[in-house]
């Protein structure tokens, strides 16, 4: 079964807009490690200054196996000023998943499904 991480960050106001641009550079860095499967960056609307980073893995050990890797720590390392982290903390949550849904295909034929 799958499972969902999702890392709260805090973020200062002055530091968003860098911490977005941050993520769009970020394009194709998890996409290809074996067993993920969906990536998704929140920005806060109302009532938090907290984004959630979600990410979804086929196993734990995926996820695991991608955390200790070299991809990670790429994606994940300072650098001087410029790259000095933008956050002012961080916590994940852990999940499985036990449901799943999607949205359901629609088929032809108009309001009442034709006749």
């Amino acid at each position: 079964m799958s499972v969902v991480k999702i890392n709260l960050v805090s973020m200062p106001e002055d530091k968003r807009e860098l911490f977005e641009s941050r993520f769009r550079g970020r394009a194709g860095a998890v996409e290809t490690t074996d067993g993920f499967e969906w990536f998704e960056l929140l920005r806060p609307v109302t009532g938090t200054d907290q984004y959630l980073v979600y990410t979804r893995w086929a196993s734990e050990e995926a996820y695991q196996a991608w955390q200790s890797g070299q991809d990670f720590d790429r994606t994940h390392s300072g650098g001087g000023d410029t790259l000095a982290p933008a956050a002012s903390g961080s916590h994940v949550w852990h999940f499985e998943v036990i449901e799943q849904a999607a949205a359901a295909e629609k088929q032809g034929g108009g309001v009442g499904g034709g006749i």
